[in-house]
């Protein structure tokens, strides 16, 4: 686990510094990741590295593997799990981040909640609610996804959901959650 609150040396570099405070304030994020093509659990794993090896990024912890039954048009079943980060990004940055991965990852969109090799939700931003064209915090469909709630409450269930004031683990209580079923790898 990375630690980003460091001071640059001081020194003459030949390249200009970037403009930021440190030590950078690190926000607590809470994202869904699945996949349903190619070889889900590697790509999954390998998302979860790639993450953690991002700068401004550190994976606190991630959740079990979840095999799901589909939402949307026929497809094969998901992995799907959540992961715990700590991020020096602002919440549209954080975003850009995550669809650059997705993209990395060989991720296409030709149809809503299609099948896909990795996708990458932020669900939430510590305790932000905001509503932009381009992103909506917490997300707008989270407590309505058992894929979603069983995992986040494997790693965050004392987490109280801005909107409905509610803990995740109580969030689990109000969704059927018959279709998510845990990978023992």
């Amino acid at each position: 686990m990375r630690n980003f609150n460091y001071q640059l040396p001081i020194t003459n570099y030949p390249f200009p510094i970037p403009d930021f405070p440190f030590p950078m304030k690190l926000t607590k994020c809470a994202i869904a990741l699945g996949s349903n093509l190619g070889d889900s659990l590697t790509i999954l794993k390998s998302a979860i590295a790639t993450l953690n090896s991002t700068p401004e990024i550190a994976v606190k912890s991630h959740s079990s593997w979840y095999k799901t039954a589909p939402v949307g048009p026929p497809q094969p079943d998901y992995i799907n799990a959540c992961a715990i980060l700590e991020v020096a990004l602002e919440p549209q940055q954080l975003l850009l981040t995550l669809l650059e991965i997705e993209i990395k990852f060989n991720r296409i969109r030709l149809e809503k909640w299609g099948p896909r090799t990795l996708d990458l939700d932020l669900l939430l931003y510590d305790d932000l609610i905001l509503e932009t064209p381009t992103l909506t915090l917490p997300h707008p469909r989270m407590t309505e996804r058992a894929f979603v709630l069983v995992p986040l409450a494997e790693i965050a269930p004392d987490w109280v959901h801005p909107v409905t004031k509610s803990a995740i683990a109580q969030l689990l209580q109000m969704v059927n959650c018959s279709g998510v079923q845990e990978i023992i790898v």
